[in-house]
Parts: C-alpha cells; sequence; structure tokens
C-alpha cells in the first residue's frame, strides 16, 4: 500500500495571487489562529529567513510572532504581509 505524503499549503503558496487567495479565506474564520497559521504557511513557502529579513524582523521574532496564540501586534503584522506582496482590505459585510 502506498504511504501518502502530508499535505503541506506551503507547497502551493507559489505566486501573490494564490497567496492573497489563501489569506482572505484564513481571514473569514473567526478564529485569530487560523490566519495566524495561514501566514506562517505562506511565510514557509518563502522561506521564514529570507521574509524576516524582507520584513525587518529577527527570524526569532518572526517565528514567535507566528506561533499559535499568539498576539503580534499590527505593525508587525503589516510589515510581513507586505513583505509577502499582499495587502488586507476591508469589505462591508452584507446582512439579509
Amino acid at each position: 500500500m502506498a504511504k501518502l505524503a502530508p499535505f503541506d499549503a506551503a507547497d502551493y503558496l507559489d505566486d501573490e495571487e494564490t497567496i492573497a487567495e489563501f489569506l482572505t479565506a484564513a481571514l473569514e474564520d473567526q478564529n485569530p489562529d487560523v490566519f495566524l497559521s495561514a501566514v506562517r504557511d505562506v511565510a514557509r513557502a518563502r522561506g521564514m529567513a529570507q521574509l524576516a529579513k524582507d520584513a525587518g524582523l529577527g527570524r526569532e521574532s518572526l517565528y514567535k510572532a507566528l506561533t499559535p496564540g499568539a498576539k503580534p501586534r499590527y505593525d508587525t503584522m503589516l510589515k510581513l504581509l507586505h513583505a509577502l506582496g499582499v495587502k488586507l482590505s476591508a469589505t462591508p459585510l452584507i446582512h439579509s
């Protein structure tokens, strides 16, 4: 019987459009750890060391900011998202 490799989202996050869609989907979840996990997947896809450098953060600070349960500062997340080539935007909720 063939052994399946575990799924790793980082293997598929290879362009800004895919990354933006992935992060947008994660933002729809009420659990903030889902978004942190998604950013961590993108960071691994891009390379943690390179992302830390591009964002002006230490590598250890980057790992700490993306740990489940972490409460990273808003400016840290903006630096990370900018370094990843994406930005956050707001859209109105549709109430029925």
